[in-house]
């Protein structure tokens, strides 16, 4: 969509053209018109991020064209800009209904739990019947005297999962966003302050097996896999299905 000139504070006169002159987009980007013509003339090598960046805003782009004009301009995507989520779709809530029987969740970078299907609620947990801020895997790990009894190996399980996070939370540019909750959880639990100061990071972790000690269901054995979700940075989708037989070893995440 072309902006228009006049609600950018540009003289409203007749253009051959709809949409902002060079020199107007230079103005707003704060470079040189010569810098931006030579841009767009593929001469001068090169533009930094901070100068596509400036571009980028100066002429609204949505995220899509955003990290399209960085693949053009440097080959690669932007530095990752975290949204807090708002709330899971009519849409993505039916593709959580889609995958019932199998567990299913939407998880924030920040791992907190904002959609889930039936099959999650009987054998992973009921996370309708808690608060918003307690539907956190973290907070739930650490915090929660549950996963002690549902993990066998409970401090395994525990640095994979806290280098998972560490990991999404990196990727997502969501660190300033998980500062509060990892000062709340380093001051309740001895175990994550001083596995967070380790620093550990997994290897992939799109893909893993859980084991658990359900309550009533008994032992339980799923395998995991994460997915991104298309359009939304701030999302992953988890899936808990069946393993076959010669993939029934490995932790969970």
């Amino acid at each position: 969509m072309k902006l228009d000139p006049a609600a950018l504070g540009f003289p409203a006169e007749r253009r051959r053209t709809p949409g902002l002159r060079r020199e107007e987009v230079a103005q707003r980007a704060n470079i040189s018109p010569t810098w931006y013509a030579w841009l767009e003339q593929g001469r001068g090598g090169a533009p930094s991020a901070d100068v596509l960046g400036r571009i980028a805003r100066a002429l609204m782009l949505t995220d899509v064209e955003r990290e399209h004009l960085f693949l053009l301009g440097l080959g690669r995507p932007p530095e990752a800009r975290y949204r807090k989520t708002e709330g899971v779709t009519p849409r993505l809530q039916r593709v959580l209904d889609a995958l019932d029987p199998n567990p299913a969740l939407l998880r924030t970078a920040t791992w907190d739990v904002v959609g889930w299907n039936r099959a999650a609620t009987v054998m992973l947990m009921d996370y309708g019947s808690l608060p918003p801020e307690r539907r956190n895997m973290l907070r739930f790990i650490f915090l929660d005297p549950r996963a002690r009894a549902a993990h066998y190996d409970w401090e395994s399980v525990a640095r994979l999962v806290l280098g998972a996070f560490r990991l999404d939370a990196a990727r997502a540019g969501a660190a300033a966003d998980v500062e509060p909750l990892v000062e709340e959880v380093s001051r309740l639990s001895p175990e994550f302050r001083a596995m967070w100061r380790d620093h550990d990071v997994p290897g992939p972790h799109g893909e893993a097996v859980k084991h658990v000690r359900h309550p009533v269901l008994g032992p339980m054995t799923f395998e995991y896999s994460a997915f991104a979700v298309d359009g939304r940075t701030d999302l992953s989708l988890l899936v808990y299905t069946s393993p076959s037989a010669d993939e029934s070893n490995g932790t969970s995440l």
